[in-house]
């Protein structure tokens, strides 16, 4: 029997909570080095979750789990999983910015008091899923739908997030026993902060610049962009 439609307004926000959410995405960062020691408040860990619980899934698959990570010795672990791989990772860059690349300061494991690893259960919904029936990743991209919600989430309360992905997804896997079929999608570093790099920590090191958005932008098919015509055909 078909259910009832539950519909509720959806008109534009408020100025203010318009500004908050922006303000949210412009000024989040990815924090390495600026954790502060203060404990996470539960209340507060809660609903970062829930938001990250909120992130859309196609299908309504909810592919997530969070693995909260307190113990001084799996961030031990993780932190030195990280070191092997970023020893790797240097050597792949030419020398010019290799230099570069190892004074940057990567992670911040154990410095933050909470790290945070969410998975995606690849097997979350069943062999057939709405939505996924043609593209098999859809519940990965789901997955890091949760990754942003919290994060935007986190701005908002004053928590920083870090996100490490220098690593073997073996090592990470072994280390927090993850089943077969369950994928680590981010591993995350969370702490109280009292300041932010007031542009992307990247560009203040001088690695790499925003890119401008109008080169990004097309009209209708690759390459072409607003205001521009086809070529006429021959």
């Amino acid at each position: 029997m078909p259910q009832p439609e539950t519909l509720a307004p959806a008109g534009a926000f408020s100025d203010v909570e318009r500004a908050a959410v922006y303000r949210a995405i412009h000024t989040r960062r990815d924090v390495r080095s600026q954790f502060l020691p203060d404990p996470i408040a539960e209340e507060v860990l809660a609903r970062l979750l829930l938001a990250a619980h909120h992130a859309p899934s196609v299908g309504f698959m909810q592919p997530w789990n969070f693995i909260v990570i307190r113990s001084a010795r799996v961030k031990a672990g993780v932190r030195a999983a990280f070191a092997r791989a970023n020893d790797e990772a240097a050597a792949m860059f030419p020398d010019e910015r290799r230099a570069l690349y190892s004074a940057l300061k990567l992670e911040g494991i154990v410095e933050a008091p909470i790290n945070l690893c969410i998975t995606c259960d690849r097997s979350r919904g069943g062999e057939v899923v709405l939505g996924r029936t043609h593209n098999r990743d859809m519940d990965l991209y789901s997955s890091v739908c949760a990754v942003q919600n919290l994060w935007l989430a986190a701005r908002a309360e004053g928590i920083g997030v870090g996100w490490v992905s220098i690593f073997h997804e073996a090592d990470i896997r072994g280390i927090l026993g993850l089943p077969e079929g369950v994928v680590p999608v981010a591993y995350l570093c969370l702490g109280r902060v009292a300041e932010l790099h007031s542009e992307p920590e990247l560009q203040v090191r001088g690695w790499r610049q925003r890119l401008n958005l109008e080169d990004l932008v097309f009209d209708d098919k690759w390459g072409r962009k607003a205001n521009t015509q086809d070529e006429p055909a021959g």
